[in-house]
């Protein structure tokens, strides 16, 4: 296919300004890795650190001896598994049931649609979760945000999108509602389900204020909570539980918050990839197709 000069110069110029934005994106992690493996004489003495010139694990190795910090990891852990595992479980069968023809559907929708433009407020909210029981506990970051209403009504126009022709024909198989929903619907809405799981799995792993909020209990902190009193408060001691009076040379303050920070963003960046092909999918939904 015959390519004009402006064409090929457009591609140029169009290249070069994607690598130079990837350059800009990757350096911070770049940064934070080198940072952290760097040794003390490194930090103190380069403004500029691109690559470890010499490799020390000492802020990993004060870092993983936290009980409290490898606490937290495993809390956080487990509220993004078991919260994304909820947002899902909530929003589909919400969603399926808006698909139906159900007694009050169109207020349900309304109600929905509400949440979007009024929230109760932080106050309120706090309110709410003190008197039905669930402070200072870990469900207190999960059910609180079970459900994202736009992340509701996305799902609720992919599910509408699925053939009719499928549900009827299982209708007359004598299929329920429920073998519909989770041998047909489900099975079909693949990158559906792994985009919004990745979207809520990210919100769950980032969560930090409501932590601060809900939780009085230091044992039950997730790892944000744990980083803003590395990097933010500046005390890595006081947030890793003050053990380092048993250690006799403590690495710099500087490598201990960048270890931390590469500790918490390592894990979901494992994730990514194994979703990565329904990601692609799921980001189209509600594009429009030609």
């Amino acid at each position: 296919m015959f390519r004009s000069s402006g064409e090929k110069v457009m591609d140029f110029f169009n290249g070069t300004v994607l690598l130079v934005i990837a350059a800009a994106m990757l350096f911070p992690f770049l940064y934070i890795f080198s940072v952290s493996f760097s040794s003390v004489s490194d930090v103190l003495n380069s403004d500029f650190l691109i690559w470890p010139k010499e490799w020390v694990t000492d802020a990993y190795t004060y870092i993983l001896g936290s009980d409290q910090f490898v606490r937290s990891l495993f809390v956080t852990v487990y509220i993004t598994v078991i919260g994304t595992f909820v947002n899902l479980l909530f929003t589909t069968t919400m969603a399926y049931s808006l698909t139906r023809n159900i007694l009050g559907q169109r207020t349900i929708l309304f109600l929905v649609l509400f949440t979007m433009l009024f929230s109760a407020g932080m106050i309120p909210t706090y309110i709410v979760v003190k008197e039905t029981g669930l402070l200072n506990s870990l469900w207190a970051l999960i059910i609180p945000v079970a459900i994202s209403p736009f992340n509701l009504i996305i799902i609720t126009q992919f599910f509408k999108g699925i053939p009719e022709e499928l549900t009827e024909a299982a209708l007359i198989d004598g299929a329920n509602d429920i073998q519909i929903f989770t041998r047909i619907i489900l099975p079909l809405s693949k990158p559906a389900l792994a985009a919004f799981g990745l979207f809520y799995a990210v919100g769950h792993w980032n969560s930090y204020f409501s932590g601060v909020l809900y939780l009085n209990d230091p044992a039950k902190w997730p790892i944000q909570v744990i980083l803003r009193q590395i990097v933010i408060v500046n005390e890595p001691n006081a947030a890793l539980g003050g053990h380092a009076a048993m250690l006799e040379n403590l690495p710099p303050p500087e490598t201990v918050q960048m270890a931390a920070i590469l500790l918490a963003t390592l894990p979901i960046l494992i994730v990514y990839p194994f979703l990565q092909k329904h990601f692609a999918k799921g980001v189209m939904l509600g594009s429009v197709k030609g």
